[in-house]
C-alpha cells in the first residue's frame, strides 16, 4: 500500500467531492478514509488514499490535482504518508 494525505481546502462550492473523487476513480487511486467540513461558508476536506494501482506517477497525480484545485477554486495539496507523519510529530 502506498498511503497519501490529500487536503482540499477553499469557499464552498457545489461539485467539489465529486470532482476530486472523480478524478481518484479515473486513475485508480482507492479512498481509505475521507473527512470533511464546512466552516462558515469554508470547504476543508482530508483523505488518505492508496495510489498503489494507481496509473499515474505521485509527482503527475500531485499535479493534476494541484490543476483541479486552481480550476475549482480550491488548494489541494498532496503528500506521502511518511512525509505527512514526520511534519506532524510531536
Amino acid at each position: 500500500m502506498k498511503k497519501v494525505i490529500i487536503t482540499v481546502v477553499g469557499k464552498d462550492s457545489v461539485g467539489i467531492i465529486a470532482k476530486v473523487c472523480t478524478y481518484l476513480a479515473a486513475h485508480h487511486i482507492n479512498i481509505l478514509d475521507i473527512s470533511q467540513t464546512i466552516v462558515s461558508g469554508y470547504f476543508n476536506m482530508m483523505m488518505i488514499a492508496d495510489t498503489a494501482a494507481s496509473d499515474r506517477s505521485f509527482e503527475e497525480a500531485e499535479a493534476d490535482l494541484e490543476s483541479l484545485g486552481s480550476g475549482i477554486g480550491c488548494s489541494i495539496k498532496v503528500q506521502r504518508e511518511e512525509i505527512f507523519d514526520m511534519m506532524h510529530r510531536v
